[in-house]
């Protein structure tokens, strides 16, 4: 019979968890945090190691088990482990996790912040009391491996419709006619290097030679252009707005048209941005009058999108606000008897199974946990 595990007291846990938001991730490994490392050695083995070793795969799991929502996103800023949050500064952290919550800097720090990390506490206590599995026992869910494309069937004006969520990153998506990008409002793509979705399809969608350089930027000199043609270049255009281009290499794998949705309108003298629900709405809708036009000019016609949960990155938005202003423009296109393959794309398993939860038949919609 294995030997009981050791459950860590819940205020020793949370004093080291303030700790890593103050340092954050990048640099857990010089940080004495006896309490997560012993939480890291009663784990089961053998499912890989993070970035930062086995304290950061104890804080993932943990923040993992949080039920998506405000409360999950803000732990993930608040500790560095948010997409690209890496080696942000404490400071650029709270305030991202405050936005989150749509509260000064001030306020988070003190009324949510000791919350919210307290919550990472408790699910790393509860991660060691339920103990190391017994030989023979089902594996605990973070030990299987999740399915990268679930199948949904939700139910629109008495009606089920097909739709695929996929979780994985953009860049593997294969055989869909139209992607949807999230871009400013200055349709200006990130660096290449980085992680976001339109960096990411950048990438992909650039032609390199057999040593790895580069050729031809396709998807960036389109873009370029498009705002050449409509006479936007260095002007910022309306939220909501949608340009076009090829998916460059990408076509490769099947990916034939890429609508880039202007939603981040960036704030002056900063590195940040604001996204409204509302403009995320308007620009999926447009996607689908774009689809509409663009359909049948090409052969065979344009039959699948997929969108990925626009502004839930930097833009600041939970993933129930993302997809709640996305879903609200497919609904409508799909209650009117459109029948266009649905698709979105996430690269976390807690959030596909937030959009899982939320799309179920019959089931009312969950509040954001």
């Amino acid at each position: 019979m294995p030997p009981s595990p050791h459950v860590p007291d819940h205020g020793a846990v949370l004093a080291e968890v303030r700790k890593v938001r103050r340092a954050g991730v990048v640099r857990l490994r010089a940080l004495d945090v006896p309490a997560l490392a012993g939480a890291a050695r009663e784990l089961p083995r053998g499912d890989g190691e993070s970035p930062g070793g086995p304290v950061e795969k104890v804080l993932r799991l943990a923040v993992s088990r949080m039920g998506g929502g405000t409360l999950q996103t803000a732990a993930e800023y608040s500790l560095g482990l948010a997409q690209g949050t890496r080696d942000w500064p404490a400071a650029d952290r709270r305030r991202r996790a405050a936005q989150v919550y749509g509260v000064s800097v001030e306020r988070f720090r003190k009324h949510h912040e000791l919350m919210v990390l307290g919550q990472v506490a408790e699910q790393v206590v509860q991660l060691v009391a339920q103990g190391t599995p017994r030989r023979g026992s089902p594996p605990p869910p973070y030990d299987r491996m999740p399915a990268a494309h679930r199948a949904l069937r939700p139910r629109i004006d008495r009606r089920t419709v097909p739709v695929t969520l996929h979780v994985h990153s953009v860049d593997l998506l294969r055989d869909i006619d139209v992607v949807v990008s999230p871009s400013n409002t200055y349709f200006a793509l990130p660096a290449p290097y980085k992680s976001s979705v339109s960096a990411t399809l950048r990438r992909a969608g650039a032609h390199r030679d057999p040593v790895g350089g580069l050729v031809d930027d396709r998807i960036d000199d389109e873009l370029r252009g498009w705002t050449a043609r409509h006479g936007a270049p260095g002007r910022a255009a309306q939220p909501g707005t949608v340009a076009v281009t090829s998916a460059g290499a990408l076509e490769g794998q099947g990916i034939r048209r890429i609508y880039h949705v202007a939603v981040a309108v960036p704030r002056p003298e900063t590195n940040d941005y604001d996204v409204q629900p509302a403009d995320i709405t308007r620009g999926v809708a447009r996607v689908f009058a774009l689809l509409a036009e663009e359909s049948g000019a090409h052969d065979p016609p344009l039959r699948s999108v997929c969108l990925p949960l626009l502004g839930a990155g930097r833009g600041g938005l939970t993933p129930l606000e993302s997809f709640g202003a996305l879903w609200a423009a497919v609904e409508a296109e799909l209650a009117r008897g459109a029948d266009w393959e649905i698709h979105f794309v996430v690269r976390r398993h807690a959030r596909a199974d937030l959009l899982e939860r939320l799309l179920a038949p019959n089931v009312p919609a969950e509040d954001d946990r």
